[in-house]
C-alpha cells in the first residue's frame, strides 16, 4: 500500500509549479498512459489515497486481502514512472471546487481593489486638475493686478517726467537769460569804469570830485551789486538744474525698470499651457531674488514722484525769484544810467564807435562761446545716446547668463557682445575726453572774452582821450530786454 502511494518522480518529469492545481501536461499524461493490465481489472484502475485505506476497518476482509495481493503484484510488475506521476498528482473534487472558489474570490477581490483604486485615482486626478486650474487662474489674476499697478505707476511717472522735462527746459531758458543778462552787465560796468578812468585824466582845475564822478562811482557799485546777485542766483540755478536732472534720472530709471517689469509680467500673464517657450526651471521656486515688498515698491516710486514734485516747486520758486531779480537789476541800472547821462549829454557821439567796436568783438566771442556750448551739448547728447546701446549689450549678456546647464556656452554671440560692450565703453571714454577738451576750450573762450572786453575797453579809451569819450561809451548801454536776458 505504501509502495503505491509513495511519490516517485522520473528523471524526465516536469518541475513542480507554484499553482494550486497540477500542470495540464501532467494531468494529460495520466489519461494517455492507461495500461492494459489495469484496463483488464477495473477495480484495480481506481485510485485511492492512503487516507482512504486508513479510514477503513482495522480487520481486513476477504476483498481487501484480494486487493492487497493484486496491489503487490501490480507493484512488482508495473513500474512506469508516467503512471505513478499521474496518480500522485490527482486531487479530490472538493479540492478542485475549493480551488475554483478561491480563484473566484481572489479575482473578485482584485477587481474590487482595482475598481476602488481607479475611482479614487480618477477623483484625485480631477481634484488636482481643478486645483491646478484654480491656482493658475488665481496666479494669472494676481499678475494682471500687478500689471494694473505697474501701468498706474507708469502713467504717474510719465506725467511727472513730462512735467520735470518742461520745468528743466524752462529753468534752463531762464538760466540762459540770466547768463546773458550777467554778460550784458559787463559792458555797462566797463563803460562806467572807463568813464572814471578818463575823468582821472583830467588835469588842473577840472580834476574835481563832482556830481558826475559821484554818479559814476554809484553806478559802478550798482552794477557790481547786480552782478553779485545774478551770480548767486546763477549758482542756485545750476545747482537746481543738477537736482532736477537727478530727480529726472531717478524717474526715468524707475520708468525703465517698470517698462521692463511690465514687459516680463505681460508675457507671464499671457503664458498658457499651450504657449511656446515654457519649460522646467528646477529649483527656481527656492530662489528669491526679490529686493522689495509691495509696500516698499510703491513707496519707492511715490518717494521719487514726491521728490520730483518738491524739486519742481523749488525750481518754480527760483524762476520767479530770477524774473524779479532781472527786472529789479534792469530798473536799477537803467535809473542810475540815466542819472549819469544827465551830466554827459555832450559826450555821446565820440564814444559810439568805440562801443560798437567793443560790441563787435564781444559778439564774435559770444558766438564762439555759444557754438562751443552747442558742441558741449552735442557731446553730452552723444554720451546719452550711447547709454541705451550699452544697456542693451549688457542686458543681453546678463540675460544670457540665465541659460541653463550646458546651454551657458561661451559662443560667438557671447564674444561679440563682450566686444560690443568694450567698444561702446571705449567710445564713451573718447567722447568724455573730447567733452573735457570742449569744456576746457569753453572756459578758455570765456576767459578770452573777459580779457578781450577789458583789452578793447582799454583800446577804446586809448583811441578816445577826449572829454566826450565817456558819454560816447555810455550810448551803448544795453536795452531793457537785453538786461533781462532776451537776445
Amino acid at each position: 500500500m505504501e509502495l503505491i502511494g509513495s511519490t516517485m518522480t522520473a528523471t524526465y518529469a516536469r518541475p513542480k509549479t507554484s499553482h494550486f492545481l497540477p500542470a495540464i501536461s501532467t494531468m494529460a499524461s495520466s489519461y494517455r498512459s492507461t495500461l492494459p493490465a489495469l484496463a483488464a481489472n477495473p477495480s484495480a484502475n481506481q485510485w485511492r489515497t492512503n487516507g482512504y485505506y486508513k479510514t477503513g476497518s482495522a480487520i481486513p476482509s476477504l476483498a481487501s486481502a484480494h486487493r492487497e495481493n493484486l496491489d503487490l503484484v501490480r507493484a512488482k510488475t508495473m513500474f512506469y514512472p508516467s503512471n505513478r506521476t499521474a496518480l500522485t498528482t490527482r486531487y479530490t473534487p472538493d479540492d478542485w471546487y475549493k480551488s475554483n472558489q478561491s480563484n473566484y474570490r481572489e479575482s473578485e477581490s482584485s477587481r474590487n481593489s482595482a475598481e476602488r483604486l481607479r475611482r479614487d485615482t480618477m477623483r484625485l486626478m480631477q481634484d488636482k486638475d481643478q486645483l491646478t486650474r484654480r491656482t493658475q487662474e488665481h496666479t494669472s489674476k494676481n499678475i494682471g493686478e500687478r500689471l494694473n499697478d505697474i501701468v498706474f505707476w507708469r502713467s504717474e511717472l510719465s506725467h511727472e517726467i513730462d512735467n520735470m522735462v518742461t520745468e528743466i527746459a524752462t529753468l534752463t531758458e531762464v538760466k540762459r537769460r540770466l547768463e546773458r543778462a550777467l554778460a550784458e552787465t559787463e559792458g555797462p560796468l566797463q563803460v562806467s569804469q572807463e568813464c572814471l578812468y578818463h575823468r582821472e585824466k583830467r588835469m588842473s582845475i577840472d580834476l574835481v570830485h563832482d556830481g558826475v564822478e559821484k554818479d559814476l562811482i554809484r553806478e559802478v557799485e550798482v552794477i557790481k551789486s547786480c552782478q553779485e546777485r545774478m551770480r548767486r542766483h546763477l549758482d542756485r540755478a545750476i545747482a537746481q538744474l543738477a537736482s532736477n536732472r537727478a530727480a529726472q534720472h531717478e524717474l526715468e530709471r524707475d520708468m525703465s525698470d517698470k517698462v521692463t517689469a511690465q514687459r516680463i509680467d505681460d508675457r507671464c500673464h499671457h503664458l498658457r499651457n499651450t504657449s511656446d517657450g515654457i519649460g522646467y526651471y528646477r529649483g527656481i521656486d527656492r530662489l528669491d531674488p526679490s529686493l522689495s515688498l509691495p509696500d516698499s515698491w510703491s513707496k519707492f516710486t511715490d518717494d521719487n514722484i514726491l521728490l520730483s514734485q518738491s524739486e519742481r516747486a523749488s525750481s518754480h520758486k527760483l524762476r520767479d525769484e530770477i524774473e524779479v531779480l532781472l527786472n529789479t537789476t534792469s530798473n536799477e541800472m537803467w535809473n542810475q544810467f540815466n542819472n549819469v547821462n544827465v551830466a554827459f549829454t555832450n559826450r555821446i557821439s565820440e564814444t559810439a564807435d568805440a562801443k560798437n567796436s567793443l560790441q563787435t568783438h564781444l559778439a564774435k566771442t559770444l558766438q564762439e562761446i555759444f557754438q562751443t556750448e552747442m558742441l558741449v551739448d552735442s557731446l553730452k547728447r552723444a554720451l546719452r545716446d550711447k547709454e541705451c546701446p550699452l544697456k542693451v549689450a549688457q542686458t543681453r549678456l546678463e540675460e544670457r547668463t540665465r541659460r541653463p546647464n550646458v546651454e551657458l556656452c561661451r559662443d560667438n554671440p557671447h564674444h561679440r557682445l563682450v566686444g560690443e560692450v568694450r567698444e561702446i565703453e571705449d567710445t564713451i571714454q573718447k567722447l568724455q575726453e573730447r567733452l573735457a577738451e570742449a569744456e576746457h576750450t569753453l572756459q578758455t573762450l570765456v576767459k578770452t572774452k573777459v580779457t578781450l572786453e577789458h583789452d578793447l575797453s582799454v583800446k577804446a579809451n586809448s583811441l578816445f582821450l577826449d572829454q566826450e569819450k565817456c558819454m560816447s561809451m555810455r550810448k551803448s548801454f544795453p536795452s531793457t530786454p537785453r538786461l533781462v536776458g532776451y537776445a
